[in-house]
């Protein structure tokens, strides 16, 4: 009987894991969207048009992006993600100004959890991922008629999503969901903090430029 009982235990666990291998492991996936987008704020400063400007902010825009990502278990998944913002910085306060054209890039590693079964039709999931966003450069006209240019700065930030997969076939799906991305830029000095014993130092309120996509997509499963 027990003879019995690890031979059948044995074609079970075989036959699950050979079915596990030969389900799809990668994903790759191409998205288009909108991004919502926000800035910081500073000090006013009046510019050459006579107008105090306090704020600097990308504009909500178009944005794509791809991804690759590779099932380590039938619900874990692990990947790299590219997307571009294809955006205008402007300028906040008694006025509004365009600046100019500016891309707006994010790199990052993630993790995803998919609920479900690895052969499920629909596949809600979570994300996060660490990496960075990298504000490109540009040149633009100032209100003087100069021409100036604003150096790209690459800054640490992380992402959050969640959406759902749809797999019409085993090897094609189509993907919607939102995810957003802060990144932090500085900080402003927000007061004193004080204690008896390690003294007083500059408490720091950090600011960060928010990007949340909504975006729909393919994706291709081997």
């Amino acid at each position: 009987m027990i003879r019995k009982t690890v031979w059948l235990a044995s074609i079970v666990t075989l036959a699950t894991a050979t079915a596990w291998a030969q389900e799809p492991r990668v994903e790759v996936s191409a998205t288009a969207g909108w991004t919502f987008s926000d800035g910081v704020s500073g000090e006013a400063f009046r510019a050459p048009d006579g107008n105090l400007y306090d704020r600097i902010d990308p504009k909500d825009s178009f944005s794509w992006g791809a991804q690759i990502g590779f099932l380590v278990s039938e619900n874990v998944e692990v990947g790299f993600l590219f997307n571009q913002q294809q955006s205008k910085l402007v300028l906040g306060g008694q006025a509004t100004r365009e600046i100019g054209d500016q891309s707006i890039y994010n790199y990052h590693g993630y993790v995803a959890y998919n609920f479900g079964y690895g052969d499920s039709t629909v596949r809600p999931y979570l994300m996060g991922g660490l990496g960075a966003t990298q504000y490109a450069s540009f040149g633009f006209t100032g209100a003087d008629g100069e021409q100036r240019e604003i150096d790209g700065s690459t800054r640490f930030s992380t992402t959050w999503g969640a959406g759902v997969k749809v797999f019409p076939s085993p090897s094609f799906g189509i993907r919607a969901g939102v995810r957003w991305t802060p990144t932090y830029i500085k900080s402003d000095a927000a007061g004193w903090w004080c204690d008896p014993y390690w003294g007083c130092w500059v408490v720091g309120d950090a600011q960060y430029s928010n990007q949340w996509e909504l975006a729909g997509g393919v994706t291709l499963r081997f």
